[in-house]
């Protein structure tokens, strides 16, 4: 797609990233065929390829109006359609440039300048951790959709102190401690029976991807250059093998902090070392399926269960089928899950900002969950537990709280 860029724009970092991206598209449209608003809308410019259309029209400097910004809006930023994209089209980096370029351009009503700021704010203050433990302490008397995006506490249960050999930093995060605190618990206790010691820097937090993606790319920065100042003693001086980050979600931010990072010169170089380094758990873990195999037995046999791979984790990160062999092969029974590539609706803060939308994914993904009936369904990104747990019965845990659940049973 031949790009001509504005003179706001020419020579900028984010417009010749835009332009070389803008210039792999083809229009072929087998994007729109895996695009989850599209299959809901129909309308061209709730795909892909007319996002695409839309964010070249930003960089070609053609006036705009809210109407474009609500198509952008409506994007999951599932990235499935780079995982069906021929031509390499890189959509994720694309789209969060329009949304940066659209958010200066066009006056937001007030009320949505309100909730974006309330939720860049809130979701990332020391503050939300006790404002959402007393919510679940007055849970059952919240109104529904109040109560949908206040899981109810699971207790972490005993935090391991053994030192070992093999050193780890797991990110701290924000959301993920102050909902489901039990997930970090869980992977530390899995860690640690496999003689693995994770460090946790109080210092650092949010990974940044809750600024990043509502268009302040900026204040995602700010985040991203905390946790890389936290962390890089510990690499510098070659005391961990890994950065282990058990939230799929932040898992692509922070393997992205090279990228976005790369025009610093204060931290284009620590950016990348700190971005090799992070992992998610299963690429530390399933090297080490005979060893778990062996601690947990029968424990884990034959248990019926669903995963749902997150979008970040299948589509962002690329990795697919590492969790559920791994499952397979501790002894679970993975039931089929028809459309497992496509979006649960959760998307970070996309349930809250756009809730019809996200409430139909929701359905759909919980449908196909559960046709086969599973004990449990399991996920590797906290949106997506706590989005998908808040429309059934049916137990959503991360798989590395089964995983714990099974080595405590045979060690018990």
């Amino acid at each position: 797609m031949e790009t001509t860029l504005a003179p706001r724009y020419a020579n900028t970092p984010e417009g010749l990233t835009a332009q070389e991206i803008l210039r792999r598209c083809v229009h072929c449209g087998f994007c729109t065929a895996t695009c989850p608003t599209y299959q809901i809308l129909g309308d061209e410019r709730d795909g892909p390829r007319g996002r695409i259309y839309l964010i070249k029209q930003l960089a070609e400097g053609v006036e705009v109006t809210r109407e474009t910004q609500t198509h952008l809006d409506r994007c999951l930023t599932c990235r499935n359609c780079e995982t069906t994209c021929p031509s390499g089209v890189e959509y994720g980096k694309l789209v969060d440039i329009g949304r940066e370029w659209i958010e200066a351009r066009i006056a937001r009503p007030a009320g949505q300048r309100w909730i974006r700021q309330a939720l860049k704010a809130g979701l990332t203050s020391t503050w939300f951790g006790p404002a959402m433990r007393l919510g679940q302490l007055v849970r059952g008397l919240l109104p529904g959709v109040l109560r949908a995006k206040v899981p109810a506490y699971r207790a972490p249960g005993v935090i391991p102190v053994r030192a070992h050999s093999r050193r780890v930093i797991l990110l701290k995060g924000c959301v993920q401690p102050a909902m489901i605190p039990a997930i970090d618990a869980a992977t530390r206790r899995v860690l640690d029976a496999l003689e693995i010691e994770s460090v946790v820097h109080p210092e650092s937090g949010c990974c940044g991807a809750i600024r990043h993606h509502l268009a302040d790319a900026d204040g995602g920065l700010v985040d991203a250059r905390r946790n890389i100042d936290a962390w890089w003693p510990d690499v510098i001086a070659g005391r961990i093998e890994a950065i282990v980050v058990n939230a799929s979600g932040c898992g692509v931010m922070i393997k992205d902090y090279g990228h976005l990072l790369a025009h610093d010169p204060a931290y284009a170089e620590r950016a990348q070392r700190i971005s090799a380094l992070a992992k998610d758990p299963i690429e530390l873990l399933e090297s080490l399926t005979p060893e778990l195999k062996d601690r947990i037995g029968e424990a884990g046999r034959g248990e019926r269960v669903a995963f749902h791979p997150p979008c970040t984790l299948q589509h962002g990160q690329k990795i697919k089928g590492a969790v559920e062999r791994l499952l397979t092969a501790l002894g679970a029974t993975l039931v089929p899950v028809a459309d497992s590539h496509l979006c649960c609706g959760s998307a970070g803060t996309y349930s809250v900002l756009q809730p019809a939308l996200s409430g139909e994914l929701k359905q759909r993904k919980l449908s196909a969950l559960s046709h086969h009936q599973p004990a449990m369904i399991l996920s590797a990104n906290i949106g997506c537990i706590t989005h998908l747990q808040s429309g059934t019965e049916i137990p959503v845990r991360h798989w590395l709280e089964w995983l714990d659940e099974r080595l405590g049973v045979r060690q018990a």
